[in-house]
């Protein structure tokens, strides 16, 4: 039993369920008032964004389960291991989960929140995992949406007018997807080549990726600057959007410079640190009792 379940856990991707969850809470908090947080919301809407995150992994594993066998990365998943015994209960699972994430969305807070936790779910399940991955190297750029949708979710929960500081956040959650993202590909460059997954590793090779990088980091942080340029943060935000994009890009010229596989999980996991601080910044700037 321990083991079944275990495998239905990893089938629906927790980790990115928790990542996908907080990015909505930070936009939350990034519309709230001070002193009126809702924690009781903010549990719900956590819940609703994992059982979104969750359906759309449990297919993003069922699609994939071909070329998971191919790649050593991946080989271990339940599908790949061929270790699920009713596929079709299990898609059934993912499709229940999808529904009542959006209920529950829905009934708590609006159709507002209920539609961008559907076209994260869509664009990661269908747009990403379906159209683009195994067709097109812009794959993560586009697929990259899904957690954009998470964080107006989030703010969606609080006010679903007020669209500016969310909209300037999302374009950061954007552009930072494919610097997160090809840093690991180019570690797993020979594994995606394997399972014929055209990342820009393999098309374009791990220098000419690494240069894609650095500039889609500089746009990163260019689009992370504008909610203080703007005046939808303060200085608390600009300051540290502004050391920890300099963190990044440091991070990305020592990449550009010496392009190995170190350096480049180097840069994958300074990418979730920037991204972390970043969202530690909104929260502080907002919530700080200056």
């Amino acid at each position: 039993m321990g083991c079944i379940m275990g495998g239905y856990l990893q089938l629906a991707k927790p980790r990115i369920g928790v990542m996908i969850a907080l990015t909505a809470v930070t936009g939350y908090l990034a519309t709230v008032q001070q002193g009126q947080i809702n924690w009781g919301h903010i549990g719900l809407l956590m819940l609703a964004m994992m059982m979104g995150s969750a359906s759309s992994s449990i297919f993003n594993h069922f699609y994939d389960r071909d070329i998971d066998r191919l790649m050593t990365r991946t080989a271990t998943r339940p599908f790949a291991q061929r270790t699920v015994a009713r596929p079709d209960f299990v898609l059934w699972i993912a499709a229940s989960l999808l529904v009542v994430g959006c209920a529950i969305a829905t009934y708590v807070f609006n159709p507002v929140v209920a539609a961008h936790l559907f076209l994260g779910a869509f664009f990661y399940g269908v747009v990403y995992t379906i159209w683009l991955k195994r067709r097109n190297w812009l794959n993560i750029v586009i697929g990259g949406l899904a957690g954009s949708f998470a964080v107006l979710a989030g703010a969606a929960a609080v006010n679903p007018e007020q669209w500016l500081l969310p909209m300037l956040l999302a374009i950061v959650l954007f552009f930072w997807t494919p610097s997160h993202f090809w840093a690991l590909a180019i570690r797993l460059k020979d594994q995606y080549a394997a399972a014929g997954v055209p990342m820009l590793p393999v098309v374009a090779g791990s220098a000419a990726t690494s240069k894609y990088i650095l500039i889609n980091s500089i746009l990163l942080v260019a689009s992370s600057l504008l909610p203080w340029f703007l005046g939808e943060l303060g200085n608390i935000y600009g300051v540290s959007a502004a050391l920890l994009g300099a963190y990044l890009l440091y991070k990305n010229l020592q990449l550009c410079n010496d392009v190995n596989d170190k350096n480049a999980m180097s840069n994958f996991f300074a990418s979730m640190k920037y991204l972390g601080g970043l969202f530690l910044a909104v929260i502080m700037d907002v919530h700080l009792p200056l």
